[in-house]
């Protein structure tokens, strides 16, 4: 599969999401989004990487800016991630991993060695008219956050 780029349009996705809903990115057209993609609910990493953005969120909401995460956890881990760390981002569940095949991060990764199927952490920006605005793949946490919402400040 070839990697999106700037430019390309985003793929849709509708997936259910946490509080019981759904979530897609056809109901968001219009506005802005900062999709997320992150390994799995409760792990250090992804922890910070949501309080990060809930702690921007405020400031990505002035710029009418939505942040969705996505990992392939289910909504009910969902509900409970945001219950815990107090998250004020939207989590979309891609149980399947359809979505993370679409943007191309569902990746091969290694462990020790073993070799296994996981989503690359990696942020895509959406402008409102459905085209990919930036792309940050193989994310480090600290910092990534504010740099997403100056990217959303240029739209």
């Amino acid at each position: 599969m070839q990697e999106l780029a700037i430019g390309d349009a985003a793929p849709d996705f509708d997936l259910d999401a946490d509080g019981g809903g759904r979530i897609s990115l056809g109901e968001l057209q219009g506005k802005p989004v900062v999709l997320y993609f992150y390994p799995k609910d409760n792990t250090p990493g992804c922890t910070k990487e949501a309080i990060a953005f809930t702690e921007l969120i405020e400031d990505f909401a002035k710029l009418g800016v939505t942040i969705v995460g996505v990992s392939p956890d289910s909504a009910k881990k969902h509900d409970n991630f945001i219950a815990k760390h107090n998250l004020a981002v939207r989590l979309g569940a891609d149980t399947e991993t359809h979505t993370a095949e679409a943007y191309g991060v569902w990746v091969e990764k290694s462990m020790y060695g073993k070799k296994y199927m996981g989503v690359e952490r990696a942020t895509f920006l959406i402008d409102k008219v459905g085209k990919i605005a930036q792309v940050w793949r193989k994310v480090k946490v600290p910092g990534h956050a504010e740099a997403v919402l100056d990217a959303a400040k240029a739209l």
